[in-house]
C-alpha cells in the first residue's frame, strides 16, 4: 500500500495563533510537540535561510519521539540552488543534520528547490547530477518551476538519477510547470502554494525590495475550496499504487489556510477516518466539523 505523509511547509509560525496552537500557552507548551500529534511530516524550510545547529535537529526529534511514524524533509540550502556558490563547509553542516535525522529513522528526504527562472539545458542538468551525487546519501525531491522542464529527456534524466520530480500547483503564470504528476521513482512528493494570482504576480514586480514577512507571504494566502481539494484529491490518487511513499505538504501557510487544508486532504486520502482536530481550528473554520471526531 502506498504510505501517505500530510503536512505543511513550517510549523513555527505566529499567525497560527489561536486559529490552531492555543492562545494563552503554559510555559511548556511547544509548537511541534502539539504540531506532530495531527500530522505525520513537516517540511523544514529554515535550513533554506540558514545553516541550523546540530541541537536543533537533536531537539527536534526529541519532541516528535512519542509519534511513531512522524517524519522530516528538509530543504536544501539556497547557496546550493539559488546562488549556486557553496563549499565543502557549507556540505558537512547539511549533512551533519540530515544524518541526525536519518539516524533517528526521522528524514523522509532532502527538498532541492530551484527558481523559476531555472530552465532545463545541459550545464543546469548537470548542475543537477552533481548536487544528486553529493546527496545520493538521501531520498531526494527535486522542485523545478519552469515548464522547459516538462520534456522527455528531462523524465529520462530524472529516472536515472533515481530522484523524485515534485508535483507543484501554483498560479499558471508565465511559463510556469503545470500541476500535472508525474513519477521518476517510488515516491511522489507534492508541494501547495496557492493559486492567489494576483499576489503572486505583484510579488514578481517586487523581487529583490524589502518586504516585511505579511506582505514577502500574501502570496500563499490561499484556502483552496472543497471543489478545489477534489480535482487535487484525484490527482494525487492517480500516482496510488504506483509509489511506495506520497508527501503532500501545504505551503498556503498564511491565516492557518495551510492547516485547514492539511487537515482536509489528511481525510480525503487515508481512508476517511474522522480526525482529531482542536477546538480553536474548528471554531475559526466550521467547514471542518465535517471531518472531525466527535
Amino acid at each position: 500500500m502506498t504510505k501517505y505523509y500530510i503536512g505543511t511547509a513550517g510549523w513555527s509560525y505566529k499567525d497560527w495563533v489561536p486559529n490552531f496552537y492555543p492562545k494563552g500557552q503554559s510555559k511548556n507548551f511547544d509548537w511541534l510537540q502539539f504540531y506532530s500529534r495531527h500530522f505525520n511530516v513537516v517540511e523544514v524550510n529554515a535550513t533554506y535561510y540558514a545553516y541550523l545547529s546540530p541541537n536543533s535537529f537533536k531537539g527536534w526529534v526529541e519532541k516528535v519521539s512519542s509519534e511513531e511514524e512522524f517524519l522530516f524533509t528538509v530543504k536544501l540550502h539556497q547557496d546550493f540552488t539559488h546562488t549556486r556558490r557553496f563549499e565543502e563547509a557549507n556540505i558537512k553542516a547539511v549533512r551533519t543534520n540530515l544524518d541526525i535525522l536519518a539516524k533517528a529513522e526521522r528524514l523522509g528526504g532532502l527538498l532541492i528547490q530551484f527558481p523559476y527562472s531555472y530552465a532545463f539545458n545541459s550545464p543546469a542538468a548537470e548542475y543537477l547530477r552533481n548536487l544528486n551525487d553529493i546527496f545520493q546519501d538521501y531520498n531526494r525531491f527535486v522542485e523545478l518551476r519552469h515548464s522547459s522542464w516538462n520534456n522527455p529527456d528531462a523524465y529520462d534524466f530524472f529516472r536515472e538519477l533515481d530522484i523524485s520530480l515534485c508535483t507543484i500547483d501554483q498560479p499558471q503564470i508565465g511559463r510556469s510547470i503545470s500541476f500535472e504528476p508525474l513519477i521518476t521513482n517510488s515516491r511522489a512528493y507534492f508541494r501547495f502554494h496557492g493559486r492567489n494570482e494576483a499576489e503572486w504576480k505583484k510579488s514578481i514586480s517586487n523581487y529583490g525590495k524589502e518586504q516585511t514577512y505579511e506582505q514577502a507571504s500574501e502570496r500563499y494566502k490561499y484556502l483552496y475550496s472543497p471543489g478545489e481539494l477534489v480535482e487535487i484529491e484525484q490527482k494525487i490518487k492517480q500516482v496510488e499504487g504506483k509509489v511506495k511513499e506520497v508527501f503532500v505538504i501545504m505551503n498556503n501557510h498564511p491565516s492557518s489556510y495551510g492547516i485547514v487544508n492539511a487537515f482536509e486532504l489528511l481525510f480525503m486520502l487515508r481512508r476517511k477516518d474522522k480526525l482529531n482536530i482542536p477546538e480553536s481550528t474548528l471554531k475559526a473554520f466550521p467547514r471542518l466539523s465535517k471531518i472531525a471526531a466527535a
